[in-house]
């Protein structure tokens, strides 16, 4: 666009030397290029639109409208108009070529020369927000109570077995139940959602369910495990004295089912016949001898036809198939499974190095020699098979959230060789589970996992909403609608979870294409995009993408640490507290799970209720957006 080359950020200071006449119509010139830039964006892009879903049409012509403008900078066109008293474009996402048209009026009746053609009215501002309202309601569900935006909740495992929960969390405001497939199984999953359906049902609330597909998981393996030890403590005051018993759950196992199968995922289990499972009783002794040989007592304080409840008034380690005597007339017994594996502590400092393997085996600690020399690098396996096949030398990595760096040395197919090079001064530990990012990496595997075709045929029909997980091209978002059509759940709701560096950089094709589809919602997971691109960039990058979505009329759901220390603790940091705030800004914040998630979700209803009665949005200032391209 030639009227914006050759624009300097000094001319605002030179304005009052230009006549406004003059100013005008130089400033007419460059509204009606942008006007023009939009229309041709819009030309190009007819074949895109063709493919829209019939409710996002309108929208998807007001995107490709503001991309247009967003390919230039017209940071000394805003500052003009304001100078003139006309508006800045810092409020045109929602309705571009109106707010265009509105300062193109103005300008004219400037310089007196009045336009008297009769032009189509474009979308308003009172257009774009319903449509968005509209796409919002359609994804998340109505608006309850008295906030416009919504809460979804992270279902923990322990929901499964807790009944009360979830109806808490009903009650407490969630309205979106999220349930994260990376973690236990169609059963499990199943039982959660017919929970929240009675809860909704029980309260006459509505509460919508999303299902996370697990996606091509980028994380470490196993370590391998010194014993299987679980410690219970009981709180105490400052005397010494137990103010609260330790509580365990053991879900209820029969004797004669595959042991092998138990795991801490599922759960610790009580094995023990039929008949003498029914005969216990609240209130019941159960005594056992724990790990450092002391005999312990615990009463049973609950039963249900999933399993007890214990109750500890000492501390004490449980080991795997520890005997149980339960202390009744008469005497039954039962062997505890399933207790968790105490891992080796592996620890890494900078200038360590680190071997990721693709075989999955255990990983473990430096090995040492008698004089405290390496002899064998500390080593985990990464679950991410394509890694191997495509990340390469001098590139970076990034564990656990970006608490540990790292360089690639070398890669060999079946071994990716790390020096460590940003970790807490004393070393940072790793554990298994956790997430591994490759940010320097164009990764180009399925986002849609045979796993994930197993889990979205299994839960898809009792479902609302799916996320799809590390998605980073169109082609990922395509597979996925092709699959709900094959399910015939096409109307499904998709929420498309912006997560690495590919996924934004082609967020406005993943926009395009998702709108094929009538309901669809864009997750910001700040906690991997802070890894991808940079820490310093998080801010930045998190309005770019809640402006896409807004031009788009798509709802943003804010996600990744919430309150997480409230979450957690029961008591939240100040710096949550203004983030949380800050959640406003999106259609649908986002918790995760935490031994306080009540008390968290009804702190957020507080802080987004009184948020509503102050927040307004501010103009912003439209340098060139690297984002807005459409190219390949």
């Amino acid at each position: 666009m030639a009227e914006f080359q050759g624009r300097r950020s000094d001319r605002f200071q030179e304005l009052e030397s230009f006549s406004q006449k003059d100013l005008a119509g130089q400033l007419l010139k460059e509204v009606h290029a942008l006007e023009q830039a939009g229309i041709e964006q819009e030309t190009l892009c007819q074949a895109d639109l063709a493919l829209i879903h019939p409710v996002f049409r309108e929208s998807a012509r007001n995107l490709l409208h503001y991309l247009a403008v967003r390919q230039h900078d017209i940071r000394d066109l805003q500052r003009e108009l304001a100078f003139l008293g006309l508006s800045s474009f810092g409020l045109l996402e929602m309705h571009v070529q109106s707010s265009l048209s509105a300062v193109s009026r103005r300008l004219q009746d400037m310089r007196g020369e009045a336009d008297g053609t009769s032009r189509p009215v474009p979308m308003t501002p009172q257009t774009g927000l319903a449509l968005l309202q509209e796409h919002t309601r359609d994804l998340l569900g109505a608006m309850q109570g008295n906030r416009d935006v919504r809460v979804m909740v992270t279902l923990p495992s322990e929901a499964v077995t807790d009944r009360g929960l979830i109806p808490a969390l009903v009650e407490a405001g969630m309205e979106i139940a999220r349930i994260n497939c990376a973690h236990d199984d169609v059963t499990a999953w199943r039982n959660l959602i017919e929970q929240v359906r009675q809860a909704s049902l029980a309260q006459g609330r509505e509460c919508r369910v999303q299902i996370d597909l697990a996606g091509p998981k980028s994380r470490t393996g196993t370590i391998s495990t010194l014993g299987q030890v679980l410690k219970v403590k009981p709180k105490r005051n400052f005397r010494g004295e137990v103010i609260e018993p330790a509580r365990l759950f053991l879900r209820y196992a029969a004797n004669g089912q595959d042991l092998q199968n138990a795991s801490a995922e599922k759960g610790m289990a009580l094995t023990m016949s039929a008949r003498d499972f029914a005969l216990i009783e609240p209130g019941t002794t159960a005594a056992f001898t724990d790990a450092r040989g002391r005999s312990i007592e615990a009463k049973v304080l609950e039963k249900s036809a999933e399993g007890v409840w214990l109750g500890f008034s000492h501390t004490a380690y449980i080991e795997e198939r520890t005997k149980l005597r339960f202390v009744s007339a008469p005497e039954r017994t039962a062997t505890i499974i399933g207790v968790p594996g105490v891992e080796e502590t592996i620890r890494l400092k900078v200038g360590d190095t680190l071997i990721l393997t693709r075989a999955d085996i255990p990983g473990h600690a430096a090995r040492l020699d008698d004089q405290g020399q390496v002899v064998a690098p500390a080593q985990l396996h990464c679950t991410l098979s394509v890694a191997f096949e495509e990340a390469r030398p001098n590139q970076s990595a990034w564990l656990d959230d970006g608490r540990i760096g790292a360089l690639i040395l070398a890669n060999d197919g079946e071994r990716i060789t790390l020096s460590i090079t940003h970790a807490a001064p004393e070393g940072s530990r790793i554990k298994a589970e956790k997430g591994i990012n490759f940010p320097d990496t164009d990764f180009h595997t399925p986002a849609l996992t045979e796993k994930d075709h197993a889990d979205l045929t299994a839960l898809a029909p009792y479902i609302d909403i799916v996320a799809l997980s590390f998605v980073r091209q169109p082609e990922d978002v395509r597979l996925l609608q092709e699959r709900l059509h094959a399910l015939a759940v096409p109307d499904l709701g998709i929420v498309l979870k912006i997560e690495n560096r590919q996924a934004f950089e082609q967020l406005p094709r993943l926009l395009l294409t998702g709108m094929r589809s009538p309901k669809l919602g864009i997750m910001i997971a700040r906690g991997d995009l802070a890894v991808e691109l940079g820490f310093e960039r998080l801010s930045e990058v998190q309005e770019e993408i809640l402006w896409l979505c807004e031009a788009a009329h798509v709802p943003v759901i804010w996600a990744t640490q919430i309150l997480e220390s409230m979450a957690k603790s029961g008591s939240p940091t100040r710096s949550e507290v203004t983030d949380a705030a800050m959640s406003i800004r999106a259609e649908c914040a986002m918790l995760n799970k935490g031994p306080h998630i009540i008390e968290a979700l009804r702190f957020l209803n507080a802080v987004l209720g009184r948020m509503e009665g102050h927040y307004s949005k501010r103009m912003t200032l439209r340098r060139k957006l690297m984002i807005a391209s459409l190219g390949s």
